[in-house]
């Protein structure tokens, strides 16, 4: 018989690159060639061999393994099984003893004393240097976790043990905890002496960690609690917080040793906006008056993991009893159901049909119904309060909650769903819930979780998830979960006292004055008291939604009593709910809206319709201040008609921007607008006859580009009989005090004018040409790349401007004039910023922010506009394109810029609504950084993905800057 070559034999072995494996095979030694057949074996042959040639290269000695078949079998399932595992071994060949001999996985009390041991603790402390303690405790981790690999992979029926699994990652991630709170205490004992002894922390577990469910790859979910004895309670909180982050940077940091996981403490009271840990009874106090719905189902698993035993124990004891009184609370059941949706919907689109954990069918499914089963009976049965899934799943079928037919079902679904997602993350130990695409892929995963090959297991998958998403649409939706979750209390009522206790659950700060407020609006049998207690139980919960309910609540009675018994408002409210729920939504968000409403009550009319919310053009402000002027003689009435239509017009951009109907270009486009039409009116209200006098707008006014609270830019050019200038110089002045509002500021800022505040508020034509000849400076060419005709004489300005398009776009932009600029922006950044301000977080002036793109836009255009008509243009956006057109700029680089001028100019637009006033910092406050997310129309809980967004895209846009402004 013929024998088939070697690489014929690899393919039929099952390595799909042959060619490649029989080059592997020859690089190594005769003695490992036996090896081969073990790799055909493993989940993935081609890899096996190829990492059996790197352990080979790196010089480690395999003999021990050779001579023994079970280990050999072992190690080589591990390389073919877990490609993290295998680099792993690479670098460490003194942990090849346990992927080659795994004993089962060990007792928390084992894994605790082998953690704690790896870092020389000694009386709670560890004894050696922190970055030597940090690294011990990381490789002795990933020791364990190789073994537990190794034990998981020569399973033959791994289902039957994902639970055995999952509970000794969680034990060893307690066990790392308790070796981190040994680092850490160590470093408290050097900055507070004594003191450090005096404050016990305990970790608690939540989540997977808290149930004994964790996977190979998750972040560890905490709430930490200390207490402090004979200490003051600010010493303890710094002592306790410096304790709780050292511990979690020992797990978390960058350092030499790779970290082992992400320390996630956001489950903790008041989330990312609350202190990182409490005393026992502050934790209790927030449970007992402010926590949500979800916040008692987190707490359904917490579970004691490291420091402090007795306090721990007193935690789960305290927090114990709340989770099971939870299902009482009004509304409970309907906003358990509603966080299960909105998990649905955050997930990205083409990830939805891979998702093994947030997918419909997924992991998420199962849990969520548990769980919620769990808490709607389990108030009345102790049988039922089990942190782990598979645990509550047999305890409600015990209880003929569930059917025992639906409790395997469910059982076995659970556990094949937590078997791939283990294989998919110690593939490359990385966190990851998504099944694979390729091939090649799901060959592996098949082969991992011993399925014959790829088609069973997708077959598998998908009936799991239909199979599941069955279950939890029969279950979860169910309506007697709802009844039940009432029996035995009080009708819903708009009483004080449930009131009260609704008001607390949802985030109002103030619940006396808020009841005060509901009393007042519900009080009486006027039509509208009878409307308002219809509908006010349904308002309050969109308010609840908001930055700020007792703001949206406040202003909301304040705007009802403006409006007393206005037919079209009641109306609006009872039969308009889009109308109703965007004024929710606004009052509870913007300050500036709130505060303008309560002057222009009538503006709640525009809600229910898009038109009446659509910004006014130029041309018809203008319309409209002429048929002002023509109506009123009397400044003073002039004064008064003018500040009520910027006011109203200010409030519809508003409106307008924070319900997402228009986006930052339409708003700055629309605020100019206004601008130029009032400040048009008023000059023609002031002006002399026989004095010609035009307002140039420059800076963001210029570009069309302002946001609320901006001042406005100008120029001033008169021409005239007499003394021109003294007396257009008294129009500018009688026009700025025209338009002044105490309510809403508006300022002329005249500060980029020839000779700057010392120089004269208004010039001839004459008076700027000879400046602009004699004197400028190259900033102030810069500063008229934005000039644009504004208010006043048409054609006076017309000529001003072929003046200033002499200076803006020259012929030749010499290279010390570009030096200049560059000092000049080196300069701004250096004494303009706010002292102690982060860079990062400065809108205008910071790291990649507005400054730095206008800049860059601005350097192109003095440069190159000279003899490319297509950059003159005041508007930044337009100014990009341009140049990208023209290739000064890199289809990339003009999106990364872009991106970052906008996402800036959006945010301090929010952040004028939210606070009515000017703010050019990131917020540091989640609540502040909420409120803003909000109303730039991301959803509720974004004010974490908003600052990250912002500071990545700064970030590259910073690197744009520095690579482009500073290149010749």
């Amino acid at each position: 018989m013929r024998v088939p070559s070697p690489r014929v034999r690899l393919a039929q072995l099952g390595f799909r690159e042959p060619s490649k494996a029989e080059a592997c095979l020859a690089e190594l030694p005769e003695a490992l060639h036996g090896l081969v057949d073990e790799c055909a074996r493993s989940a993935d042959p081609d890899t096996a061999l190829q990492m059996l040639v790197r352990l080979e290269r790196a010089g480690i000695d395999l003999g021990d393994v050779l001579d023994d078949a079970e280990a050999r079998a072992s190690l080589v399932r591990v390389l073919g099984g877990s490609l993290g595992i295998g680099e792993h071994l690479e670098r460490h060949a003194e942990d090849l003893d346990v992927a080659a001999r795994p004993a089962a996985p060990a007792e928390a009390a084992t894994y605790r004393a082998s953690m704690l041991e790896a870092v020389a603790a000694e009386d709670g402390a560890t004894t050696m240097p922190r970055d030597r303690a940090v690294s011990a405790m990381r490789g002795r981790y990933r020791r364990h976790l190789t073994e537990l690999v190794a034990w998981d992979l020569r399973l033959d029926d791994p289902a039957d043990f994902v639970h055995v699994v999952s509970a000794a990652l969680a034990d060893l991630a307690a066990a790392a905890l308790e070796a981190g709170l040994a680092i850490a205490r160590s470093a408290a004992r050097e900055r507070f002496g004594a003191d450090a002894d005096r404050v016990r922390l305990a970790i608690i577990g939540m989540g997977k960690a808290g149930a004994r469910e964790l996977n190979y790859i998750s972040d560890v979910d905490v709430i930490w609690v200390h207490e402090a004895d004979d200490l003051e309670d600010p010493r303890a909180t710094q002592v306790a917080t410096l304790l709780a982050r050292e511990t979690a940077a020992a797990c978390s940091q960058f350092q030499a040793a790779p970290p082992l996981w992400e320390v996630d403490s956001n489950l903790r009271p008041e989330g990312k906006d609350g202190a990182l840990t409490r005393t026992l009874a502050s934790h209790v106090a927030y449970y007992d008056r402010w926590a949500k719905s979800w916040e008692f189902q987190a707490l359904l698993k917490a579970r004691f993991l490291a420091g402090d035993e007795a306090l721990g124990a007193a935690y789960e004891a305290s927090v114990r009893s709340k989770v099971w009184e939870s299902s009482s609370r009004e509304g409970f059941v309907e906003s358990v159901q509603r966080m299960r949706e909105r998990v649905t919907e955050h997930i990205p689109a083409d990830e939805v049909g891979r998702q093994l954990k947030l997918g419909p069918g997924g992991l998420r499914d199962v849990e969520f119904t548990v769980q919620l089963l769990q808490l709607v009976h389990g108030a009345d049965d102790a049988s039922l309060r089990q942190r782990g899934t598979l645990e509550a799943l047999d305890a409600l079928a015990a209880r003929g909650t569930i059917g025992r037919a639906d409790r395997l079902e469910f059982g076995a679904h659970y556990r094949f769903l937590r078997v791939l997602e283990h294989r998919i993350q110690f593939w490359r130990m990385r966190r990851t819930h998504l099944m694979p695409l390729g091939e090649d892929d799901l060959r592996r995963l098949a082969r991992a979780a011993r399925l014959a090959d790829a088609e069973v297991l997708e077959r598998q998958w998908q009936a799991t998830r239909r199979a599941v998403r069955s279950l939890h649409e029969r279950l979860f939706y169910r309506p007697l979960l709802g009844a039940m979750a009432s029996l035995g209390h009080e009708d819903v009522r708009l009483s004080p006292e449930h009131a009260m206790r609704r008001l607390q659950a949802s985030g109002y700060v103030d619940g006396k004055g808020a009841l005060a407020h509901i009393g007042e609006l519900t009080a009486g049998v006027s039509r509208r008291a009878q409307i308002q207690r219809l509908l006010l139980p349904v308002l309050l919960g969109w308010f609840a939604e908001g930055a700020d309910p007792d703001m949206g609540l406040l202003a909301f009675r304040r705007l009802s009593e403006a409006l007393g018994e206005s037919p079209w408002f009641l109306r609006m409210l009872r039969d308009s709910p889009v109308a109703a729920q965007r004024l929710s939504h606004l009052l509870s968000s913007s300050r500036l809206i709130a505060s303008l409403m309560e002057r222009i009550p009538e503006a709640a009319s525009w809600l229910d319709s898009d038109e009446q919310l659509r910004p006014r053009s130029e041309a018809a402000l203008r319309d409209e201040t002429a048929a002002v002027l023509a109506r009123h003689h009397d400044p003073d009435a002039v004064r008064q008609a003018l500040r009520s239509l910027r006011r109203r017009e200010h409030l519809r951009i508003a409106m307008a921007s924070a319900l997402q109907r228009i986006d930052e270009s339409a708003v700055g486009a629309a605020l100019s607008g206004m601008a130029a039409a009032l400040v048009d009116a008023a000059i023609r209200l002031h002006r002399p006859e026989g004095l010609e006098l035009a307002t140039i707008t420059m800076g963001r006014t210029g570009g069309r580009e302002i946001g609320f609270g901006s001042d406005i830019d100008v120029l001033h050019v008169a021409r005239g009989e007499g003394d021109a200038i003294a007396a257009a110089t008294a129009v500018i002045r009688r026009v700025q005090e025209t338009l002044a509002d105490p309510t809403l500021p508006f300022e002329l800022d005249a500060g980029l004018r020839p000779e700057g505040r010392q120089g004269p508020l208004v010039r001839t034509i004459e008076s700027y040409r000879a400046y602009y000849e004699r004197w400028s400076e190259p900033w102030e060419a810069q500063a008229l790349l934005r000039a644009r005709p504004f208010a006043g004489d048409e054609g006076l300005a017309a000529e001003l401007m072929a003046v200033i398009d002499e200076r803006r776009y020259p012929r030749d932009f010499p290279a010390s004039s570009v030096r200049e600029v560059r000092r000049i922006k080196a300069r701004v950044e250096t004494e303009r910023l706010p002292q102690n301000a982060d860079r990062r977080r400065h809108l205008k002036l910071g790291d990649g922010a507005l400054s730095d793109v206008e800049w860059l836009v601005q350097l192109l255009q003095l440069r190159h506009a000279g003899r490319l008509p297509s950059l003159r243009t005041p508007s930044t956006l337009e100014a990009l394109a341009a140049a990208a057109r023209e290739e000064l700029l890199s289809d990339r680089d003009v999106e990364v810029l872009r991106e970052a001028w906008q996402l800036a100019t959006r945010i301090r637009n929010g952040l004028a609504l939210a606070r009515a006033r000017t703010i050019d910092l990131l917020p540091v406050d989640r609540g502040e950084l909420e409120a803003v997310a909000r109303l730039v129309g991301m959803p509720s809980g974004s004010a974490r993905d908003l600052e990250e967004h912002y500071l990545a895209a700064t970030r590259r846009a910073r690197r744009v800057f520095e690579r482009r402004f500073y290149e010749d």
